[in-house]
C-alpha cells in the first residue's frame, strides 16, 4: 500500500541523524530529539487556483532532502514506517551539497 499526497502536500521520510557527537559521545535514544530534515518521496499534483487550473509545487522533487518546521506536519504509518504528510509551504529550504 502506497499513499499519493493531494493537492500541495510531500511526503516526506525522516533522515535519522547520528546519535553521537563529534567528540564521540554517544547520546542515549530517550534523549534524541526527531530529526528535522527528511527526504521527499512522494509529491501530490499542485495547489488548485479559484479557475480550477493546477499549479505544479515549484522547486521540489522526489529525492530532495529539506528542512522543515519541529512541529510541522501529520505522522503517517505506512507499512510499518512512520512518514510524515505536510504542506509544501511548511517546507523550509533544501538541503545542498558543498
Amino acid at each position: 500500500m502506497g499513499l499519493r499526497p493531494l493537492g500541495d502536500r510531500v511526503l516526506v521520510r525522516r533522515v535519522e541523524e547520528e546519535n553521537k557527537t563529534k567528540s564521540g559521545i554517544i547520546i542515549p535514544d530517550g534523549n534524541v530529539e526527531k530529526p528535522l530534515t527528511g527526504k521527499i518521496i512522494a509529491i501530490g499534483p499542485g495547489k488548485r487556483h479559484e479557475s480550477g487550473k493546477v499549479f505544479p509545487i515549484p522547486d521540489i522533487k522526489i529525492g530532495d532532502i529539506v528542512l522543515f518546521g519541529k512541529y510541522s506536519g501529520v505522522e503517517v504509518k505506512i507499512n510499518d514506517e512512520n512518514l510524515l504528510l505536510m504542506n509544501s509551504d511548511d517546507l523550509l529550504g533544501i538541503m545542498e551539497e558543498d
